[in-house]
């Protein structure tokens, strides 16, 4: 016995003496002043904070190449490569120079976790505190305030992200590092994710089946989690934010505590609106919604293996508006309304080899949406949706200045029906996909490609009695679909950088499209789908250059996106019970625009941030006929001011925008002309710090005119009603 537990004893310490490396040193000014910043691992999801004497430590690492970036506001961000083995104990004394412009942040969306300035690929990146300072009432709104996206919006209580002039299937969402699947495909059917627990969003903007496959066509939306507390760390924090113009109000509470190898977090939100009122003072009937959620996740690492479980519940009841009716601020849904539970496991693991690792990570999402239009004992339309995920990628040893990724992803979806109505069939869906990525460094120049085969097979089950008017034919159908992309990023000078891609895209046709047959409650159309539809394929070549200096920056973005098989809806002229009755088809198209943004920061008026950004987008079908749901052009000014900290009071500041959404004209044979319209918003905020205590409090108010106006991308737009009038939002955070 005493000779077991001897020779336990020296295995665990064996175990736990291999591969403890170390990475120390100092982080000070160029006039050599300690600096307190950040420093953080990605590979490993490990960091920490210098002390007041630039001092830091990070052990535990396991052998291996990993990118260390060091940040601290009003710095330039510094990456570095550091190779350690064998009980390696490394030292790196850092040098940060000052710097006006935001800290960068390693893009995870990406295969090689890399910070903007380095990705090969052009990616934007919106923390959720910014969110939060713009005033928007939900998450799908808040991401608007990025340049090429925009959403569709029922009311505020129901959002879809919309990518240079694409969206719904043709858009994915990556949530806790999983594809949500949430049926999307309905114009009804908002985003899903409440904003708290997420610390950040990522937009590709353009093909990305490549890293993720089907219905990437259009681009990803990237949510990325909130971090675990650093190590020895406890955090415990309260938000609470007031929405003056819906009488709303989202709450949430987080606390998250790590040691050396185990890290926990989780965080419980509650929201609530009533009606929202336009900017003539009449309060929208049943725009009103509630929603609760939990996040939750549990971290294990050690020099070999690093584990992250989260959990996520969702549960959210939305109105859905039909008319202008009674004026209340009443907070419950009228009928109708949709009742929709989420629930959302991962698992994330990085098995940690010699100078190599493995990644696999699997998720399973439940979705339970059930719509109630007469009653609220029975839906009359329930659908529930059972998504399995997996994502596994071997990161080779660098070999030279390679970089290389080989890996193979797959799901398997089904779809149930438990009301009276079907909008699609009950299915099953299985997608399996390989890739493999490459990315090649030089002094000047990068280079990013890669090669990727995925198969979809779709089988369906036969809905209602054969012969009847509303039956749907069962349906087996297998879709296929090679990609591509290469890009490169080239420093012209030291100030100005180009980059260039070229990717194709893929996205096969989904359950309506293929099935539907009948009315389709939420547009009042009888729509017939298509079972002969085929893939749709892309390829779009993006183009950018940044020019930046200590006192401007200026960034434009070119696109064109050749899209063949583009599926949309075509009108037959016959009506079946008084609803128009529209066929699934299919014609090649094309989009092309772009963004331009301009940010001044005039040393040594280093307070003042004058910044500008413009956005367009054009889509036509072969015919030259426009596309459907084009966002209209729009034109951001904002005028900011970050002032010197005094004492305890941290980070203020203040704002002015000004946004120019000009007319739309470029319209569908089923839609009509937008006016153009300009909101004026503005807002302040700081950070009190109380020793151990942090109060931050922000105060916005948007479309302070009270403008009156109707977005081109509402769906009450066809019923003349206006979008959200004046709001003033005020947000508190404590934070322990």
């Amino acid at each position: 016995m005493k000779i077991n537990f001897l020779l336990l004893t020296v295995l665990f310490c064996t175990v736990n003496t291999i591969a403890q490396n170390t990475i120390s040193g100092t982080v000070q000014s160029q006039t050599q002043e300690p600096i307190s910043a950040t420093i953080y691992i990605p590979q490993l999801e490990k960091g920490m904070v210098a002390d007041f004497n630039g001092n830091y430590s990070i052990s535990n690492i396991p052998d291996g190449t990993y990118t260390v970036i060091y940040s601290m506001l009003g710095y330039t961000t510094l990456s570095k490569k550091i190779t350690l083995s064998e009980n390696e104990s490394h030292t790196e004394d850092i040098q940060l120079l000052e710097s006006v412009v935001e800290m960068e942040e390693v893009i995870i969306s990406t295969p090689f976790h890399k910070l903007q300035s380095d990705n090969v690929m052009k990616v934007e990146r919106m923390s959720t505190d910014q969110i939060k300072a713009t005033g928007a009432v939900s998450l799908a709104e808040g991401i608007t305030n990025i340049a090429g996206v925009e959403t569709i919006s029922t009311g505020v209580g129901i959002g879809k992200p919309v990518i240079r002039g694409l969206s719904a299937n043709r858009v994915l969402t990556y949530t806790q590092g999983v594809r949500l699947e949430n049926q999307q495909f309905g114009g009804e059917h908002g985003l899903g994710v409440n904003d708290a627990g997420i610390e950040s969003v990522e937009v590709i903007k353009g093909p990305a089946s490549l890293l993720y496959g089907s219905d990437a066509l259009g681009g990803v939306l990237y949510l990325n989690p909130e971090r675990f507390a650093a190590t020895g760390d406890f955090e415990a924090d309260l938000n609470t934010t007031y929405y003056s113009n819906t009488v709303g109000t989202s709450s949430n509470f987080g606390a998250k505590t790590s040691s050396e190898k185990f890290k926990f977090l989780v965080r419980g939100a509650y929201v609530s609106h009533s009606d929202y009122k336009t900017g003539t003072g009449i309060r929208v009937t049943n725009t009103r919604f509630n929603e609760k959620d939990i996040k939750t996740g549990f971290g294990y690492q050690d020099t070999k293996l690093k584990s992250t479980l989260r959990y996520n519940y969702n549960r959210a009841n939305i109105g859905i508006p039909e008319e202008i009716g009674v004026q209340t601020t009443a907070k419950t849904p009228l009928l109708p309304f949709q009742e929709i539970d989420n629930h959302i496991v991962s698992l994330d693991n990085t098995f940690f080899f010699t100078n190599s690792s493995l990644d696999a990570k699997m998720g399973y999402l439940f979705n339970d949406r059930s719509e109630f239009e007469e009653t609220v004992d029975n839906a009359a339309l329930r659908m529930q949706l059972n998504t399995f995920n997996y994502d596994v990628k071997y990161n080779f040893p660098q070999l030279g200045n390679f970089e290389t990724i080989v890996g193979v992803q797959g799901m398997y979806q089904s779809n149930s029906n438990l009301g009276e109505e079907v909008l699609i069939p009950n299915a099953t869906t299985t997608d399996f996909g390989i890739l493999g990525t490459t990315h090649y460094h030089l002094e000047k120049i990068d280079f990013q490609a890669g090669l990727r085969l995925d198969i979809r097979k779709i089988d369906s089950e036969a809905a209602g009695t054969s012969g009847d008017d509303e039956y749907i034919a069962p349906l087996q159908q297998d879709f296929n679909s090679f990609n591509a992309a290469i890009g490169a990023k080239l420093d012209i000078t030291e100030n100005l950088v180009g980059r260039l891609n070229i990717a194709s895209g893929f996205r096969a046709p989904n359950l309506a499209e293929l099935t539907s047959n009948g009315v389709h409650e939420g547009t009042n159309r009888y729509e017939i789908g298509n079972p002969n539809l085929d893939n749709e394929q892309n390829i779009q070549t993006d183009l950018s250059l940044e020019f930046k200096n200590e006192h401007f920056e200026i960034a434009a973005n070119g696109f064109y996106n050749a899209l063949g098989n583009y599926i949309f809806i075509s009108p037959t002229g016959e009506t079946i019970e008084e609803n128009p009755v529209f066929n699934y088809v299919q014609n090649d198209a094309s989009l092309y625009g772009g963004e331009v943004g301009v940010h001044i920061h005039p040393h040594p008026l280093d307070w003042l941030h004058i910044e500008s950004s413009f956005e367009m987008v054009r889509g036509e079908l072969k015919d030259a006929s426009n596309l459907p749901l084009l966002p209209a052009n729009s034109l951001q000014n904002t005028l900011r001011i970050e002032f010197n900290d005094f004492r305890s009071i941290k980070t203020p500041y203040a704002f002015v925008g000004v946004k120019n959404t000009f007319k739309q004209d470029r319209i569908s044979a089923f839609e009509t002309e937008s006016e153009g319209y300009n909101l004026v918003n503005l807002g302040a905020g700081l950070e009190l710090v109380l020793k151990k205590l942090s109060i931050e409090s922000g105060l916005t108010i948007t479309n302070l005119l009270d403008t009156t106006y109707i977005a081109h991308l509402s769906r009450l737009k066809p019923d003349g009603i206006p979008n959200m009038g004046r709001n003033i939002t005020f947000h508190l955070k404590v934070t322990l």
